[in-house]
């Protein structure tokens, strides 16, 4: 299942709407928000107001000056929850997840996506992607994945690993073999990568796919 984030200017002009109603009762017209937002150009605003509507964070009214309806969390049915981006999926140090009986984790970047896409869990944080490992499994580099925290994983599931050895984290696809450890890449140019069973930390099994917009 794949879903549309929205860029940190976009999450700007959603808070600055959603700030502006509360405070006046009304919406804000495209040159309200581009002086809110220190936005030079109000094409760049509507460019971005349309990307906006498109994920479901507003509704647009065009033959109305202040035509923008900001559609509540709870509008349709779809809540909308945080999830914060924690690291990327590469060569570095172990991604900081959260810990099982440590509620949510500190994060200076995140996401909001409907509350479906989590499946009810609650322990959910967000990866970057680089690389093209899992390209035949529809997540390319610069894609966004759902994580669920958990230590174990069942055979054949998409799993963020930390390899200890190699001081490295990858998203393969996990298999147990006498003695040894198999990740799967889902891309048939490359070669699984075969380790020891202590050699492994899983963090984490992916919920969904999130593509960001232009």
């Amino acid at each position: 299942m794949t879903t549309k984030a929205i860029s940190s200017k976009q999450r700007r002009i959603i808070n600055f709407i959603r700030e502006y109603f509360q405070d006046k009762g009304y919406p804000p017209t495209i040159r309200d928000i581009a002086k809110g937002c220190q936005i030079s150009s109000t094409s760049v605003v509507a460019y971005n107001l349309d990307r906006l509507e498109e994920a479901g964070y507003i509704r647009r009214h065009s033959d109305i000056s202040r035509g923008i309806e900001f559609l509540d969390r709870q509008q349709g049915g779809r809540k909308l929850v945080y999830i914060p981006i924690v690291g990327t999926i590469a060569a570095g140090e172990p991604i900081p997840v959260p810990a099982s009986d440590a509620g949510s984790i500190i994060s200076t970047e995140g996401l909001e996506v409907s509350e479906g896409l989590t499946k009810g869990r609650q322990n959910i944080y967000a990866l970057r992607v680089k690389g093209d490992s899992m390209v035949d499994a529809l997540i390319k580099d610069g894609d966004i994945v759902l994580m669920d925290y958990v230590a174990t994983a069942e055979e054949g599931e998409m799993v963020a690993i930390w390899l200890k050895k190699e001081q490295e984290v990858t998203l393969k696809k996990i298999f147990i073999e006498p003695n040894r450890i198999r990740l799967e890449p889902a891309n048939s140019q490359m070669k699984p990568i075969y380790t020891s069973p202590d050699n492994v930390e899983i963090q984490g099994s992916v919920v969904a796919v999130i593509r960001r917009m232009p």
